[in-house]
């Protein structure tokens, strides 16, 4: 810490580029010791990456925080919250640019496996930011020494040393965490898609913040009697709460009556939440996939043949390829591809779907021949999705009781209070029958899976052999190829995208070679991440955060350059 102290003292006044004596540096601190893996060139570039590692017992972390396993994922999410949190108190607004920054990857709502702390055996390992101080070009030692040398360790005092009164909130955590996973597993045993827990707060205040919307205006979740199962869950014990069974489940009702926002919290049930979010006992087949029309995607060598037959001009379906999609042939291309990557259930909502491709109603059959026709409704098919594949679909519908025909279940939501409407749907079908005909040419055999090409994913960027830029949660740019992301609903936050671009290019060094499918691709990269951690992609990095398999197969797909052949097209 004094040899520290000397340096920064030292480089007071020299220009920005000093700095970078810094570089690869390690200075013991009484509690922990510090190392600075990269210095930034100027105050107004990325902020400089550093580490702090700490001796598991000095923390003073109770040991129940990390086991079972499980747990140290929400224990490292808390910490990180905690320094994120605290962060701003101990930096120092002084200086150009981002000068006196001190902080962390800042976390959403889901507790996630995150890069920024890491157990390494019996140390804990913090990686953050800091903005090192200047005026213009020249640097501010004595800035950065108070920055450095009392700040730093007064944030990780306050932050990372564990203290009694810290117990209830950090067990809240790790138990919420850990009684999710156990849902989920709940799930797969139990053949059920979604679990939602009585008193849940599915609401968010806004578009743009996913914080709960207070109670009230929110209505808490309440089960209907049909759907009402109670669970015993490792840490909270007994819960009750709507258990949604593998099928066809509709979800109806008027406008503005929660049936999106139902639909959005099942989307988001793939993740655990954190305590007070309201969805913490929300949980979804972790392989869910939100679904949804894409107008102007790329779409590479997609079997689209279940449900685009041949189209006009002669144009095969059976290995389809385009650079601008319609809404119906990316809808079909977001599903199949999906199915390949292993998704068990579909979340469609009508508002983000094509008609054209959700339905064909009997009037319309009578006057649109169904030789003229190329498209197999997605009503004609949901139901061998799930008899053929055992892919369940939840479907939001307000406007079409064509639906009713193929539902298991029908839930309907009245000002946010769900009811189980599956008894009065079967009456009104068999009242009012549609006299709509099944469009189906042939059965659905299989998900033919494909095998990405070498050479596909090029990351060069002038003179950069590896240029991979991450622009919030909707772009990725590979190179100079530019990846829209804005219909991949389930990624949530910046971490991901950055981790899924690490993830392509280990791919395409090290697996993405001949012979090898798509989905044994995913297989590898999960398989990776679970036995060596985010660092298997980017070692120290301090802002990556896990993805699923799924979100990496749509971020693939997507990608311009993709190019692709079928596993049982041996002829290439």
């Amino acid at each position: 810490m004094e040899r520290l102290r000397r340096l920064l003292q030292r480089l007071d006044g020299r220009g920005y580029g000093a700095y970078k004596d810094l570089r690869g540096e390690t200075f013991r601190f009484p509690a922990f010791t510090l190392h600075m893996d990269h210095i930034q060139g100027d105050p107004f570039a990325a902020p400089s990456r550093f580490r702090i590692r700490i001796p598991w017992e000095h923390t003073g972390l109770p040991s129940w925080s990390r086991t079972p396993n499980v747990r140290e994922v929400a224990l490292r999410d808390w910490v990180l919250r905690r320094l994120h949190g605290t962060a701003r108190r101990f930096a120092l607004h002084e200086g150009s640019g981002k000068s006196g920054w001190l902080g962390v990857d800042p976390p959403g709502q889901e507790i996630l496996e995150r890069s920024g702390c890491v157990l390494d055996g019996d140390v804990l390992e913090i990686r953050f930011f800091v903005g090192l101080p200047a005026r213009g070009r020249r640097i501010l030692g004595r800035v950065a020494e108070t920055l450095l040398i009392q700040h730093l360790p007064r944030w990780v005092e306050e932050a990372v040393m564990f203290r009694p009164s810290l117990s209830s909130d950090l067990r809240t955590h790790v138990e919420v965490y850990e009684d999710h996973r156990f849902l989920q597993s709940l799930l797969l045993d139990r053949g059920w898609i979604a679990f939602v827990a009585d008193g849940s707060i599915l609401p968010r205040r806004s578009g743009v913040e996913d914080v709960p919307l207070p109670s009230p205006p929110a209505v808490p979740w309440t089960s209907p009697p049909e759907l009402t199962v109670t669970v015993t869950l490792p840490n909270a014990g007994e819960v009750r709460g709507t258990a949604f069974p593998r099928g066809v489940i509709l979800i109806v009702g008027g406008g503005f009556h929660g049936k999106s926002t139902l639909l959005r919290a099942l989307e988001r049930g793939v993740y655990a939440h954190i305590p007070g979010d309201g969805r913490e006992r929300v949980a979804t087949d972790p392989t869910a996939v939100k679904i949804r029309a894409e107008d102007g995607r790329r779409v590479a060598g997609v079997a689209l043949s279940p449900f685009i037959a041949d189209l006009p001009g002669g144009i095969s379906t059976r290995n389809f390829s385009t650079q601008n999609a319609s809404g119906s042939t990316s809808q079909a291309a977001n599903i199949l591809e999906a199915l390949e990557a292993g998704a068990r259930v579909l979340l469609l909502d009508e508002d983000t779907s094509a008609t054209n491709f959700m339905i064909r109603d009997r009037r319309m059959q009578a006057l649109i021949a169904r030789d003229r026709e190329p498209i197999t409704p997605f009503v004609d098919r949901v139901r061998e999705l799930y008899e053929t594949f055992g892919v369940s679909t939840v479907l939001v519908m307000g406007g079409s009781g064509d639906y009713l025909d193929v539902a298991d279940r029908v839930v309907a939501m009245d000002a946010y209070h769900p009811r189980d409407v599956t008894r009065v749907a079967r009456e009104v079908v068999a009242r009012f029958p549609t006299g709509r005909l099944r469009e189906v040419p042939a059965p659905m055999k299989e998900i033919r899976e494909r095998i990405p090409l070498p050479g596909s994913l090029d990351f060069r960027k002038g003179r950069r052999e590896v240029y991979l830029k991450a622009r919030g949660v909707h772009t990725l740019q590979l190179g100079t190829q530019v990846v829209d992301l804005r219909a991949v609903e389930q990624i949530v936050e910046d971490g991901q995208v950055r981790a899924i671009a690490d993830a392509l290019l280990w791919l395409s060094r090290n697996r993405m070679r001949e012979g090898v499918t798509l989905r044994e691709l995913l297989r590898t990269v999960e398989a990776l991440l679970d036995r060596e951690g985010l660092d298997a992609l980017a070692p120290r990095a301090a802002d990556r955060v896990r993805f699923r398999g799924v979100d990496l197969a749509a971020a693939l797909n997507r990608l311009r350059t993709l190019r692709v052949r079928f596993k049982d097209d041996h002829a290439g």
